[in-house]
């Protein structure tokens, strides 16, 4: 059986998930995390995620944008040992944060799916956009989780593509709306 891909991140209810944090990814409008009011539930989902988490994936830039950060932070201590994965055909071997766990570097998108058919539990997809939006055109996600932010943006970096082939649907395994407005959303990709 394969591992499950699973893509988990934040989006405005339009989808957006560009520069939720702050604009350092260069949205006019990033930080919208951070301007919507706090309620430690609407985030319990992170927690959750990682009894499940046995590896990490990520697209070039969210690795260049995360290790540094996540390899000496205290909220991400459960995945310093994790095994982690960076997909690109750009980023030199010795450009990898030291000090954070096992890393290796997936040169496309037919060694994503390789991984994927080895023995294992679920390899988590943090930010990675275009990463995420590519592994799905080639249907390798399996579940997406979401929390859907009370915003509109209107425009931005989506996790979904608006040229995307066809329909996919998509099963509702779990949801909860919080008193912030945020709503968690589990969907499995229906096959």
């Amino acid at each position: 059986m394969a591992r499950e891909l699973v893509w988990t991140g934040f989006v405005t209810v339009d989808g957006v998930m560009d520069s939720p944090g702050g604009s350092s990814e260069g949205h006019p409008n990033g930080g919208w995390v951070m301007r919507t009011p706090f309620d430690e539930a609407a985030f319990a989902l992170k927690g959750e995620e990682l009894g499940e988490t046995t590896a990490l994936l990520f697209g070039r830039r969210s690795y260049e944008a995360f290790a540094p950060v996540w390899r000496d932070s205290e909220d991400h201590a459960a995945y310093r040992d994790l095994p982690k994965y960076v997909v690109s055909s750009t980023l030199d071997p010795d450009a990898l944060v030291e000090g954070w766990g096992p890393t290796t570097l997936l040169r496309s998108t037919a060694d994503v799916a390789a991984l994927r058919e080895r023995a294992g539990g679920a390899i988590f997809i943090h930010g990675s956009g275009e990463l995420a939006r590519r592994l799905a055109a080639a249907g390798l996600i399996d579940r997406y989780h979401l929390l859907v932010f009370p915003v509109l943006l209107g425009s931005g970096k989506r996790v979904f593509a608006s040229d995307q082939p066809g329909e996919q649907r998509l099963v509702l395994r779990e949801s909860e709306a919080y008193g912030n407005g945020v709503v968690k959303a589990i969907y499995d990709v229906a096959r």
